[in-house]
């Protein structure tokens, strides 16, 4: 039974998804078969790619994430997902007034897996420039090697 975990932010253009393909990347390489998936609390980009800064942080960073979509939180997602990890708290608040009574996922957010940065919230880049995309990926990749251990660990 493979373990599958779900990444939300807002709209599903910018943090989700590098944090999604931060974790494939971590997985690939310590040959882990995980379910990863990423969505956005808000509906607005629902069908579109990453933002542009997205793509080219990633692609610096020799991950291809132009095939992505954003996508909406559903409640079938907390059934469906192990795990659903929020980027920031306003969005773990967000999934909790949602979190259908017979939820099987476990609601954490990304810095819950990095030691002694429990309860930060991801760096937004939306409104910045590419250092904000590029600080942005430092801290999705550091989560994503903490969460690697979670899963090798079982």
């Amino acid at each position: 039974m493979h373990q599958s975990v779900l990444f939300v932010c807002l709209g599903n253009i910018c943090r989700s998804p590098l944090a999604e393909a931060a974790l494939r990347a971590e997985c690939a390489a310590a040959g882990l078969n995980i379910i990863i998936d990423s969505a956005g609390t808000g509906d607005w980009h629902v069908g579109q790619a990453p933002d542009e800064r997205a793509l080219a942080v990633a692609a610096r960073n020799g991950v291809d994430i132009g095939h992505l979509r954003a996508r909406q939180v559903t409640i079938a997602d907390f059934r469906d997902f192990d795990h659903i990890i929020a980027l920031d708290n306003q969005n773990l608040r967000d999934l909790t007034e949602i979190r259908p009574a017979k939820a099987v996922a476990k609601l954490s957010l990304l810095f819950d897996h990095v030691a002694g940065r429990a309860g930060e919230d991801v760096t937004d880049p939306y409104y910045g420039g590419d250092e904000g995309f590029d600080q942005t990926w430092t801290e999705v990749t550091a989560a994503a090697r903490g969460l690697r251990r979670l899963f090798e660990d079982g």
